[in-house]
């Protein structure tokens, strides 16, 4: 690009692989100069036009103790979200075989904690159980764990586990006060060790500047293992929480948030997670060709709406898109 050599990720070392400077080189490339090159790698590692789908659903609802300015299940913000308490596992089983039978292939289960009670694991554990005999992925995000935690949902099948660390190290404190962003990575460090795949990623729209979102990035393609699934949500402004102002984000700059993402960790899924409603058909397909090949389906994700099966149906049959068979996911 403009006659500079590429930068090269030595995706076998443990050391950090790119600077700040370096990355803001490559999201600063002329626009179509970085999707062919996101484009490029992601044909290296993935079939251009399949998408993983994946399916979520709150299995806890609201109450929860953290802060996190842009949530609607905090406590400490007057969103009017009522709490609920932990589903029933055949309820959970119940939805998941719908999602299954949706062409979904992975469940991810949600609960708004700080962290699970240790009286709550066995009924987590037979839901990892029931979506595994389904012959689903599954994922779940339930907040921190402790090492006993990790080992007995790894023992259970888990597949993936979300622990998103939501922003750069620098930003941070500005959204979250009551976890800090070195908790969110002994999280991912606790997962890991378990032998648990490790979904991760963050959130664009909150305030942050162009430099947070690179070094967010940079935070996890840098860990000693990349995160084999990378959310990445544009911002709900929920009413009543802190963030319920935030401005929107510039389609372009979260197209190429995308491209770099996948530029950083090209082997991992790249997910349009939280605020695909708000994103144009346009927007989305320019995602999909910086690299994105994983969404959530359905109309609901966690709390919020999300574009239902038959758009998304749409979508994908005018851009020659088709869901990825679940061994390549």
């Amino acid at each position: 690009m403009n006659g500079e050599a590429p930068i090269l990720l030595n995706y076998q070392s443990s050391t950090p692989r790119l600077s700040l400077s370096e990355a803001k080189i490559i999201y600063n490339t002329p626009f179509n100069d970085l999707l062919f090159r996101a484009q490029s790698t992601h044909r290296q590692h993935f079939d251009p036009n399949a998408v993983q789908m994946s399916r979520l659903l709150s299995i806890k609802t609201g109450g929860c103790a953290e802060d996190c300015g842009y949530c609607s299940q905090s406590s400490h913000y007057p969103t009017g979200l009522k709490a609920s308490k932990l589903l029933e596992v055949s309820a959970v089983i119940e939805e998941a075989q719908n999602a299954k039978d949706a062409g979904a292939t992975r469940y991810c289960m949600g609960a708004a904690w700080r962290s699970p009670k240790d009286r709550d694991m066995d009924a987590l554990v037979a839901m990892v159980e029931g979506v595994k005999a389904l012959g689903m992925e599954s994922c779940m995000t339930l907040g921190m764990l402790s090492e006993i935690q990790a080992s007995k949902l790894a023992q259970a099948g888990l597949d993936y586990y979300n622990h998103n660390i939501d922003s750069s190290e620098r930003f941070y404190p500005e959204i979250i006060t009551t976890r800090s962003f070195e908790d969110r990575l002994d999280t991912i460090e606790t997962v890991r060790a378990a032998g648990i795949k490790v979904c991760a990623g963050g959130i664009l729209g909150m305030g942050e500047t162009v430099e947070d979102r690179i070094s967010m990035l940079l935070t996890l393609a840098n860990l000693p293992v990349p995160p084999e699934s990378v959310p990445i949500n544009q911002l709900i402004a929920i009413p009543g929480s802190k963030l319920a102002n935030a401005a929107p984000v510039d389609p372009i700059d979260f197209v190429r948030t995308i491209a770099l993402a996948r530029i950083l960790m090209p082997t991992s899924h790249l997910r349009l997670s939280a605020g695909r409603t708000e994103m144009s058909d346009e927007m989305q397909a320019l995602c999909f060709f910086a690299g994105a090949n994983s969404i959530f389906v359905g109309d609901t994700l966690l709390t919020a709406d999300n574009p239902g099966d038959d758009h998304d149906v749409s979508l994908f049959h005018r851009l020659g898109l088709s869901p990825m068979p679940l061994g390549q996911a």
